[in-house]
């Protein structure tokens, strides 16, 4: 059965309303919530970015039912991976058991504010899988020294160690991050309905005899609103970075160089790529292509602060009623 799931979207609600959306949503019966992990808005005009670790252990005392996520933590520049070790066996504590550390190679954006500079795309994964086996090393609750090609550990230990463990998600999006993650985190993460990156995913953890069971875990923007004009304006202020691709958008530093690099994008060219408007099988039709492509959890983000209430008041328990009906 696929789940569907409610994104915190830290870059354009602040903490307190992210909080009351989290209890608003597990009410309304979404299964998961996953939180973005951001420093920086993509666009000045989202306005916010509380931090994502602090935002959780909240919603995790708030809640009682819903998974939660990162989606996604870059455990590299911003964050060493034994503060992120730390911080995921808390939150698995205080969540009793429901959380998904989710990782990825970062976006410079949020990473560069730590002086750090911002490494190529091989040499961010590569970060990237030596982050993992730290993280995993920590996990056992064991004393973990190591010196790696990118990281040092000294003598750490996490003193408080869940009895659930943390599953680790990754994000990945071409067949090199397959084959490299595929054996060393439970779950895939991946922003585009590309059944040949999930057919791929399950033929590598197939091909190394590990299990089966693997969550396919996706994310899709929707900007639901009683009036389409008002939904194609907002998603347009808010999201037209989403029409740049990860190759750029990884790659940009500043709310202003995404300004810069989106200011040709017109209203229509977001409306073809998100569902906007009060048309729920729209909506529906919108992330079919996900659950078609193998997809087994899918988490919307409705676009914009303003009409966050009125979306989870009017529209939320219907479409997910239509979801889940269409996706069988």
């Amino acid at each position: 059965m696929t789940r569907f799931g409610y994104t915190l979207m830290t870059e354009q609600s602040g903490p307190k309303q992210l909080v009351e959306y989290a209890v608003s949503a597990e009410r309304l019966g979404f299964d998961f919530e996953v939180s973005s992990d951001h420093y920086s808005p993509w666009l000045a005009a989202q306005g916010h970015a509380p931090n994502a670790w602090t935002l959780l252990g909240a919603v995790a005392q708030a809640t009682e039912r819903v998974e939660l996520f990162t989606y996604v933590t870059c455990p590299t520049v911003r964050y060493h991976p034994a503060v992120v070790a730390q911080q995921a066996a808390t939150l698995q504590i205080l969540a009793d058991g429901r959380f998904t550390l989710g990782v990825g190679s970062g976006e410079n954006l949020n990473e560069h504010v730590v002086g750090q500079g911002w490494p190529t795309i091989k040499r961010r994964q590569d970060m990237l899988r030596e982050a993992v086996q730290i993280i995993r090393e920590l996990f056992t609750g064991e004393l973990v020294d190591w010196k790696g090609d990118y990281f040092e550990v000294d003598s750490a230990r996490l003193w408080d160690v869940p009895e659930v463990p943390v599953a680790i998600a990754a994000a990945v999006s071409g067949e090199r991050s397959v084959e490299t993650f595929s054996p060393l985190v439970d779950h895939l993460i991946a922003v585009e309905p590309d059944k040949e990156l999930v057919d791929g995913w399950h033929a590598a953890r197939k091909g190394t005899g590990l299990p089966g069971d693997s969550r396919i875990v996706g994310q899709i923007p929707i900007c639901w609103d009683t009036d389409e004009a008002a939904a194609v304006a907002r998603a347009h202020e808010q999201f037209r970075w989403f029409a740049g691709g990860w190759s750029v958008n990884a790659d940009l530093p500043t709310t202003a160089g995404f300004a810069g690099a989106t200011q040709f994008v017109r209203e229509e060219d977001v409306a073809s790529s998100i569902p906007c408007g009060p048309d729920l099988d729209a909506i529906v039709e919108a992330v079919r292509k996900y659950w078609e492509a193998g997809f087994t959890d899918i988490a919307l983000v409705q676009v914009g602060d303003e009409g966050q209430d009125r979306f989870l008041d009017q529209a939320a328990a219907p479409l997910l009623d239509k979801l889940r009906k269409a996706a069988g």
